[in-house]
């Protein structure tokens, strides 16, 4: 893997990170529970990004 490829991964991997604080934290935040489960299915989706972006680091 290139450098700039590692980079770009790295990148990515915080973004990930950032949706998946974010969006754990709106779904703490709300009292409708169709939002709350809506942020929480969210979060688990960039998790799951976030999963796959590590396992291409081997």
């Amino acid at each position: 893997m290139t450098v700039r490829e590692l980079s770009v991964i790295k990148t990515q991997l915080e973004m990930e990170q950032l949706m998946i604080q974010k969006y754990t934290e709106y779904s703490k935040q709300t009292q409708d529970p169709q939002l709350k489960n809506k942020c929480e299915q969210i979060a688990a989706k960039h998790m799951e990004h976030y999963e796959k972006l590590l396992g291409q680091l081997g």
